[in-house]
């Protein structure tokens, strides 16, 4: 594929998508329409998107840990288990076809929008983290299957384990993204693999997508806790429903 200017576009809305992402989630709404808009194939335009996440990812714990900030080893714990599970999702997405694919994305950006709105963890400071025992395995086992979907499409994910982790796990929002963001950077290494060897990875266009995802991924870790959402919550609203009720559609 020749190079278009238009996917210089890729850059500011991959640094939105990699803050979003860092503090909370969603980011993959905005980044894997847009790559389907600019003419990927779905099934490309996923495993394109997998690179920028890789390298937020990355970027991301980076972050954290400049600032002193790690769940080790109980990330890791739950990193092994999804990124076993992100193979089996990863391979899913590689064989569907597109149009089913598109269906299924903007299904599941309605649903993540709605939970963006309303929110349903509260956090709390007080926590006491429960990283041990019976708490850990019944996250692990969640984990493996949050990995095949993560593998399979990752948009939202962010949010289902900012509901996860707090609720099983007693984990804080910084405690919660902490370990969000490792695990999606071990899990996305295996849905990569099994991408590349699929031949559905556009790497021009994913090298510019990283650079926007993984300049917004280091200032969100950086800033560590979401402050006043609401502004964030209103560009995706917006943003977010008008990019599913095209794929939908159109």
């Amino acid at each position: 594929m020749h190079f278009e200017f238009s996917y210089l576009i890729l850059i500011p809305i991959g640094f939105i998508a990699g803050f979003l992402n860092t503090i909370a989630g969603g980011g993959t709404l905005l980044t894997l329409p847009t790559l389907i808009f600019l003419g990927l194939p779905a099934s490309v335009a996923n495993g394109t998107n997998r690179i920028a996440i890789l390298a937020q990812t990355t970027a991301a714990v980076r972050g954290f840990k400049s600032k002193g900030v790690s769940m080790y080893p109980f990330s890791l714990y739950l990193g092994i288990s999804a990124f076993l599970g992100a193979f089996i999702g990863a391979k899913l997405a590689s064989d569907i076809s597109g149009v089913v694919f598109n269906k299924i994305l903007a299904v599941v950006m309605i649903m993540v929008l709605l939970t963006t709105i309303f929110n349903p963890v509260k956090y709390n400071k007080d926590y006491v983290a429960k990283v041990t025992g019976k708490p850990l395995w019944v996250t692990t086992v969640i984990f493996f299957f949050l990995g095949i979907y993560g593998g399979f499409i990752n948009a939202g994910i962010g949010f289902l384990m900012l509901v996860i982790l707090p609720y099983i796990n007693g984990l804080t929002l910084l405690q919660a993204n902490v370990t969000k963001v490792f695990v999606v950077a071990l899990y996305t290494v295996s849905a990569v693999i099994v991408f590349a060897l699929e031949h559905k990875i556009n790497y021009g266009i994913a090298g510019i997508l990283a650079i926007g995802n993984t300049s917004g991924a280091w200032v969100g870790s950086r800033w560590s806790v979401k402050k006043d959402d609401r502004v964030i919550k209103i560009f995706l609203v917006i943003t977010v429903s008008s990019l599913a009720i095209k794929l939908w559609f159109f």
